[in-house]
């Protein structure tokens, strides 16, 4: 018998309560087993229809990213305007980034720049609220609760909690973000967090008497792997049951675990935020559909030019080592990163040589996931306080991500007042990245 332990986190929205003590062949406290577990979820979390195969890599910049020393630099502006970290030509002719990006500039055949991301909240709370759901809700930056689920949830709601084969939760994040929580979906659709106690869940804990070592166990679940693949065993599973095997055994639990990933990949992607990366990669390939990483540091109201010099270059090496990986791997069109945050910076330079708050122009690209990418979409004004183009808003981004996970923007779900919401009310997916 395989046993984890852990506490209580949450109740979901089926009255049942999610527990870390888990069990394999046994029936835990309140006679609920890992398989009745991941049913239970999945009847909550609704039926996991046939969907595509795609997933969504949500790179969360904490803090506010300055739009102008990312991906709009203005080089031609007034100093106090342009950025100040200088600028870098790309492969594609006539655009430029930010002076920090010198490894996705030789990529941007793999991105999708957006210039004319917008909205009106220019507060943390608020703007994390209206680009992670799509809607604003003034109450967050006084501390209110989220009142929309974000896309996440919305995706872990539509396609069941866990994946039917692997196990692998759909929703994971990495690093906690504001409103990337179910709202009124309920707690079977929250983000599965793998360095709180429900990452313990996946580790089978073994007593050191009953084995000498990890590696006898692991030769223990190889052999019981394929011994019940030859007899036909897993056949003769429960559906969830066989589910929770997978999850144990199969995928979902390796595909945390960066000593399984070829060396030479993970020197690619660096520390720290690259390994975040990495496993997201590899929680997708395991059929993960939305990862969040959450990467701050960004709220630069001052130093902003030493600030870029070591958050910039972290991204820069991480996210170019994603798109190589991901391209490599012909996942390209299977995966989508989007790369943003609350807000963008103020376009002119304070006394502190900072950027302060400012939601009328924001920071946004986006890779792969079989949208058109080696563009600029959308157009800013001369000085990147706001877009001159269409604006493209958090609802349309919402659409866009939707869309590519083969959701339709229009779907309606039931909130708490018993009511069916649309999921996106007035965005459209984005109109030239769609190929």
């Amino acid at each position: 018998m395989l046993n984890w332990s852990g506490s209580q986190v949450s109740g979901d929205c089926s009255g049942v309560s999610r527990r870390n003590f888990l069990q394999i062949g046994a029936v835990p406290a309140l006679g609920l087993s890992l398989p009745g577990w991941l049913a239970a979820r999945a009847e909550a979390g609704g039926p996991s229809a046939a969907v595509p195969g795609t997933s969504v890599v949500w790179l969360w910049l904490n803090g506010g990213p300055s739009h102008i020393e990312t991906f709009d630099p203005k080089p031609e502006a007034p100093r106090e305007y342009r950025s100040v970290s200088g600028s870098v030509a790309t492969s594609l002719p006539g655009v430029a980034l930010g002076g920090n990006f010198e490894r996705l500039a030789t990529r941007l055949d793999k991105l999708a720049i957006v210039r004319s991301f917008a909205h009106q909240n220019s507060g943390h709370g608020g703007g994390t609220h209206w680009v992670m759901t799509g809607y604003d809700n003034r109450q967050s930056d006084a501390g209110g609760k989220p009142t929309r689920p974000s896309l996440g949830a919305i995706v872990a709601r539509l396609r069941g909690a866990n994946h039917p084969q692997t196990g692998m939760p759909t929703y994971v994040r990495q690093g906690s973000i504001g409103a990337d929580g179910p709202a009124y979906l309920g707690a079977s659709c929250a983000p599965f967090d793998p360095q709180g106690p429900a990452r313990k869940n996946l580790t089978v804990a073994v007593k050191q008497e009953r084995l000498d070592d990890r590696r006898s166990l692991l030769s223990q679940l190889d052999r019981f792997q394929r011994d019940a693949d030859a007899s036909g065993l897993m056949e003769g599973f429960d559906a969830y049951e066989q589910q929770a095997f997978n999850l144990v055994l199969g995928s979902a639990p390796a595909a945390f675990d960066l000593s399984r990933e070829d060396q030479g990949v993970v020197e690619n992607y660096g520390k720290d935020l690259g390994q975040q990366l990495l496993i997201a990669r590899r929680l997708c390939e395991a059929g993960c559909g939305f990862v969040t990483v959450s990467f701050g540091g960004w709220d630069m109201h001052n130093g902003i030019e030493k600030g870029f010099e070591r958050r910039g270059t972290l991204v820069d090496r991480a996210v170019s080592a994603f798109l190589d990986d991901v391209a490599d791997r012909g996942l390209s069109k299977n995966i989508l990163l989007v790369i943003t945050g609350e807000f963008g910076r103020t376009p002119r330079i304070n006394r502190n040589a900072g950027r302060d708050h400012w939601a009328p122009l924001s920071t946004l690209a986006l890779a792969g996931g079989g949208l058109r990418m080696g563009q600029v979409v959308g157009e800013s004004s001369a000085k990147a306080e706001t877009p001159k183009s269409a604006v493209v808003t958090p609802q349309d981004l919402a659409a866009t991500v939707l869309q590519v996970l083969g959701i339709a923007p229009a779907l309606q779900v039931t909130n708490l007042a018993g009511r069916p919401v649309s999921l996106v009310e007035t965005g459209r997916p984005i109109r030239d990245l769609i190929a």
